[in-house]
């Protein structure tokens, strides 16, 4: 099966530099269009800006976003087109001022667009050419640039939100080699720019500095279309200032996991993915558990 990959989003603001993607630049023939919807599990610990007097915060949320992709041909390489709508239920719990408080937020969370393209050894190829290419030994260079735009829920008068009430950009590069029949070895780098929240918590003006990201995958196909792979990911930065003032949230964190894809007949896919954090400092220290399905079509399926 040919497999664009679905972006499993978490929906709040504070996973931007979280992910965990193996497959995101894989190859696909001109063409193909692949809709699916993911589903993301997290338990665990949340940071807030160190100027508000949270502590002790725990969260179980979920979030089900729908997406779609395609492949294309960009200047005569294999690229790739994807938006995706998430929506978003937590329910948050912690000492505000000393006195326990909880809280449930519900609705729309900011949209992602991104935009891929393989810069070498993937040329556009249509569905007899792609066919001809299975199996061979393969080094790509690809490129992408993810928008996260500021459509989510917000409020100002609240602390809690599941907007971020600003754009975000992430431009990424990735090396990936394909050793040929079973085994595929990714990395990824990039970094997450933020636009200021200049409606934050009652007018303040809240920044955030970039987060640096890499992730590294090592996968392995069992046949075409089912393929399992363990995933690791290291992130630093964000530190975030109110009105100025800097605040003390430096993140340095790490996360490892784990994914399955399962071809179902009918040009179907099921995706499940678990990842924990591995070292944390701020805001990672939860487990995510999601499920996705994907149904592909084109290119002469």
């Amino acid at each position: 099966m040919w497999s664009l990959g679905i972006a499993v989003l978490s929906g709040g603001r504070a996973a931007a530099a979280q992910e965990l993607e193996p497959g995101a630049y894989t190859v696909s023939p001109v063409g193909v269009n692949v809709v699916g919807a993911a589903y993301a599990l997290n338990k665990g610990d949340v940071s807030f800006d160190p100027s508000l007097p949270i502590e002790q915060a725990h969260a179980t949320t979920q979030s089900l976003a729908v997406s779609f992709t395609r492949a294309v041909n960009l200047a005569g390489r294999s690229g790739t087109f994807l938006v995706a709508l998430p929506l978003f239920t937590g329910h948050v719990e912690g000492l505000y001022l000393g006195q326990f408080q909880e809280r449930t937020r519900t609705g729309p969370a900011d949209v992602r667009v991104r935009v891929g393209v393989n810069l070498y050894g993937a040329p556009a190829m249509d569905a007899k050419a792609f066919a001809q290419s299975a199996g061979r030994r393969r080094t790509t260079i690809g490129a992408s640039l993810t928008v996260l735009a500021p459509t989510g829920q917000y409020d100002d008068t609240k602390v809690i939100n599941i907007g971020g009430n600003r754009w975000a950009f992430k431009p990424e590069v990735a090396l990936t080699h394909n050793t040929g029949v079973h085994w595929m070895l990714e990395a990824y780098g990039g970094v997450w720019l933020f636009t200021d929240n200049r409606d934050f918590f009652n007018g303040g003006v809240r920044a955030q500095e970039p987060i640096g990201s890499v992730q590294f995958h090592v996968r392995y196909t069992i046949r075409p279309g089912f393929w399992v792979s363990v995933n690791s990911n290291f992130y630093a930065g964000g530190r975030t200032s109110v009105n100025g003032q800097l605040n003390f949230d430096l993140q340095k964190n790490s996360r490892l996991g784990g994914t399955l894809v399962l071809p179902v007949p009918g040009n179907n896919a099921i995706r499940v993915a678990v990842s924990d954090g591995a070292y944390t400092t701020i805001g990672a220290d939860f487990t995510t558990l999601a499920l996705a399905f994907q149904h592909a079509w084109g290119a002469g399926r």
